[in-house]
């Protein structure tokens, strides 16, 4: 008998053993946030505690500057007890040279995260790049009205000879006057505005007749056709692994003032490795007058912050961008800048 409770006994310690073996060498869980994710949801989700997120923050400080922005892509090393957010820049980017973050950037960082993702109705627009070129052009209006609206019919330049069939359906743009560089003057490419919808109804070889399915604007002849995509979507922060440097060079309404909740056109694009849900600050240089320090050279000052913007739209040098914070007036010209994500 006691020969069987003392082999009992050390089975019990040898299991024991081999459970704190095993869970010692456990692998972590890799787990990639997504959209809509929270420190206080990932918490409860994989430590069962929504209170743990503090030490989370606290254990990853130089990895969330900010408690409140954690971006899709990111990701976590989950433990049974506890959780660790990798370095998406690790290996990419000496985090000594990074940039940092003023305080003013900071705050506005923390109250655009507040918002979680941004609407986009396909009213905003973009720069057509020299590089592009329409799919086609209205050619003509029924009986050559001036101006027509939803259910009218129009005609085109896009035939069977293009692969175009009845059914098929594409955007409709007004092109307007070219956008140049506020610091280099190059041309950018044109400003082109959204005006609606169409869908070929009948075909020819080289021509077509639509019908109009949506206008947001009136339509005319020599509005451009685009391969229609569905443009209204929600658009959430994406983190960056870059540090950039541009410029607004264009606004959607061309007005001189820009405020939060205007559309403006940045001289940055896919191929500057720009990403669709970047947070840019909008900043500015406070030049003083030399004049007033005769015998003091004055070095250069710390900018002044005006604000924050969301990409929107990407083409290959260009977007299109939400002004989402404004503390003073917003002028085109003024520089943006694209912070790494910590």
């Amino acid at each position: 008998m006691k020969r069987i409770l003392f082999a009992v006994v050390l089975l019990s310690i040898v299991s024991a053993g081999f459970q704190a073996v095993f869970a010692q060498s456990d692998e972590p869980t890799i787990y990639v946030i997504k959209k809509g994710d929270t420190l206080w949801g990932l918490s409860d989700r994989f430590v069962k505690d929504p209170h743990y997120w503090p030490d989370l923050w606290a254990r990853n400080p130089q990895r969330i500057t900010n408690p409140h922005l954690i971006f899709p892509g990111q990701k976590l090393r989950v433990y049974p007890d506890r959780i660790v957010l990798e370095d998406a820049a690790k290996g990419k980017q000496d985090q000594a040279g990074a940039v940092a973050e003023t305080k003013e950037m900071k705050a506005i960082a923390e109250e655009v995260a507040q918002e979680k993702s941004f609407p986009v109705n396909g009213g905003e627009g973009f720069l057509l790049e020299n590089h592009l070129r329409p799919a086609g052009v209205i050619v003509s209006t029924y009986q050559n009205r001036q101006m027509v609206g939803k259910d009218e019919i129009v005609y085109t330049d896009i035939g069977r000879v293009h692969g175009a069939k009845a059914g098929d359906r594409f955007s409709i743009f007004r092109k307007m006057d070219a956008v140049s560089h506020p610091v280099t003057s190059s041309i950018l490419g044109y400003k082109v505005v959204p005006l609606g919808a169409l869908q070929l109804s009948e075909m020819e070889e080289t021509t077509s007749r639509g019908i109009i399915t949506n206008s947001f604007l009136e339509i005319g002849a020599g509005a451009y056709l685009m391969p229609y995509r569905d443009r209204k979507r929600e658009v959430y922060l994406q983190a960056s692994e870059l540090e950039l440097t541009g410029y607004i060079v264009e606004t959607l309404t061309g007005k001189i003032t820009i405020a939060a909740g205007d559309i403006v056109y940045l001289d940055l694009g896919r191929a500057q490795g720009l990403k669709t849900g970047n947070l840019l600050y909008i900043v500015r240089d406070v030049v003083p007058e030399q004049k007033l320090f005769d015998f003091t050279p004055i070095g250069k000052l710390p900018d002044e912050v005006l604000g924050a913007l969301v990409v929107v739209e990407i083409g290959q040098n260009t977007s299109t961008a939400l002004v989402v914070k404004s503390i003073d007036a917003i002028y085109r010209g003024d520089r943006v800048e694209l912070k790494r994500s910590k």
